[in-house]
């Protein structure tokens, strides 16, 4: 296997090329949710106003706060997964690139040591051996570390999954237990 300083280059370029555009493509995403999200804010606060603005009385006022917040809340929880899975999705397309960009430049490296290497002359087994050791630990540190990030990431989103779960479960209880208390 042959490589060239100019495919080494190549490679880099392309990656950036790739990185940049899924990165925009992510950014482009999360604007286009944030403009609806605004905008779907905006019309669902003119309706409740107008809806508050025709209670009768305090009580008809609080329940109808009530029936307002439990949609809201599911709005919001929504647009928090919407975040969450774009950020996600973004991150496994560059994380996948990154590990085949990673795989085929080590092959390459790989490639250029051996090929080094057999040059190498009489009585150098001690250096050959020695940067052979140290591909592989720096090889055995990048796995290491990718499996770190993808635990954390994992970790990340099953908080983010229970923290909303928990949310919603408020919510509900909350309605409830006040109209329960209500109705008394």
């Amino acid at each position: 296997m042959i490589t060239k300083p100019e495919e080494f280059a190549k490679s880099g370029f392309n990656f950036a090329l790739f990185f940049a555009n899924t990165t925009f493509d992510g950014i482009e995403r999360l604007s286009l949710l944030n403009l609806a999200a605004a905008r779907s804010v905006f019309e669902s606060s003119v309706a409740n106003m107008t809806t508050l603005m025709g209670a009768k009385d305090v009580q008809s006022f609080v329940n109808l706060q009530q029936s307002i917040a439990s949609p809201s809340i599911e709005k919001g929880m929504e647009y928090s997964r919407n975040v969450i899975a774009i950020a996600s999705e973004t991150k496994d397309k560059i994380a996948k690139e990154v590990e085949v960009h990673v795989a085929d430049n080590n092959a390459k490296v790989s490639g250029l040591v051996e090929k080094a290497l057999a040059s190498a002359p009489a009585g150098s087994e001690v250096a050959v051996a020695a940067v052979k050791t140290a591909i592989k630990t720096a090889n055995e540190a990048y796995e290491g570390l990718n499996k770190a990030a993808k635990q954390a990431a994992e970790v990340a989103e099953a908080s983010v999954s229970a923290a909303t779960e928990a949310t919603m479960k408020a919510a509900n209880v909350a309605a409830p237990k006040a109209a329960g208390k209500k109705a008394a």
